[in-house]
C-alpha cells in the first residue's frame, strides 16, 4: 500500500516539476510517512528525482550559457564541487541534528518559492553582479542543493539574471545545473546507507511518468495555481514539522 502511494504521489511530483516545480514538497512527507527519518527521506527524495532532472537540462542545454569572461563550463565545475560538499555536509550531519534543521529548511524553501512565483517581476534584478558574483553565488547555492536542494532553482534563475541574463537563458541554465550539481550529490548518496533504492525506484519512475504527463499538458494548466497548491502544501508541511520538531 506504501509503494502504490508513493507512485501515486511521485507522478504528481513528476507533473508538479515539470508544470511548475515544487515536487519535493510532496516527495518528502511521503517517504517519512513510509518510515524513513528526515535524512533518509532527504537523501532519498534526491536520489528519486534525478533522472527527470537530467531529461530536463538535456532538453534546455541548446539555450544555456555562461556569463561574461565565465563561460558554461566554468558553472559545471562549481556546481559539481558545490553539491559534493553539499552531499557530504549532510551525511555528516546526525541523524537528530537534520530532523530539527528540517521545518526551518522547508520554512526557507517555501518562502523563496512563494516570492519567486508572486513577489519577484521577471526580469527584476534589485542590483548587479559580475562573472565571478554569479560563480560564486552558484557554489554557494549548489552546496545548499547537495544538501537539501529546496528552493535551489529560484536561487540560481535569481543568481543568474543578476549577472546579466535574462529569463529564458537563466531557466535554461539553471535546468542544466541542477542536474549538473545533484551528479555529485547522487554519486555520493549512492553508497549511503540512507538511500531507500526500492523505494528510490519507484519515486523515479512515477516522477518520470509524471514529468512526461506534466510537459505535454504545460499550455493547458493555469500555473498560478499549481503554485498556490505548493505554497500551500509547503506551508503546512512547515506547520507539521515544527509541530513534531524534537
Amino acid at each position: 500500500m506504501d509503494n502504490l502511494l508513493l507512485f501515486a504521489v511521485a507522478i504528481w511530483a513528476g507533473a508538479q516539476n515539470a508544470l511548475a516545480g515544487g515536487g519535493s514538497f510532496l516527495l518528502l512527507p511521503t517517504l517519512m510517512f513510509t518510515g524513513m527519518d528526515a535524512r533518509a527521506a532527504n537523501i532519498t527524495c534526491c536520489a528519486a528525482l534525478f533522472p527527470a532532472q537530467l531529461a530536463t537540462g538535456w532538453t534546455s542545454r541548446k539555450f544555456a550559457d555562461g556569463v561574461g569572461a565565465a563561460p558554461l563550463w566554468v558553472f559545471y565545475a562549481v556546481s559539481v564541487c558545490g553539491g559534493a560538499v553539499g552531499a557530504v555536509i549532510l551525511l555528516v550531519t546526525s541523524r537528530e541534528s537534520f530532523a530539527r534543521l528540517v521545518p526551518w529548511l522547508v520554512l526557507f524553501a517555501t518562502a523563496l518559492f512563494a516570492w519567486g512565483s508572486f513577489l519577484r517581476r521577471p526580469g527584476e534584478t534589485h542590483g548587479h553582479i559580475g562573472p565571478f558574483g554569479a560563480v560564486f553565488s552558484q557554489f554557494l547555492i549548489a552546496v545548499y542543493g547537495g544538501y537539501f536542494g529546496g528552493g535551489a532553482g529560484f536561487l540560481m534563475v535569481a543568481a543568474l539574471t543578476m549577472a546579466g541574463q535574462n529569463v529564458r537563458v537563466a531557466s535554461a541554465t539553471k535546468n542544466i545545473l541542477a542536474g549538473v550539481m545533484n551528479t555529485a550529490a547522487v554519486a555520493i548518496f549512492l553508497f549511503s546507507p540512507d538511500l531507500y533504492w526500492k523505494q528510490a525506484g519507484i519515486t523515479a519512475l512515477g516522477a518520470i511518468v509524471g514529468g512526461v504527463s506534466g510537459a505535454r499538458v504545460l499550455h493547458h494548466v493555469d500555473e498560478k495555481i499549481l503554485r498556490i497548491v505548493v505554497v500551500a502544501i509547503g506551508a503546512a508541511l512547515t506547520i507539521g514539522l515544527f509541530y513534531k520538531a524534537p
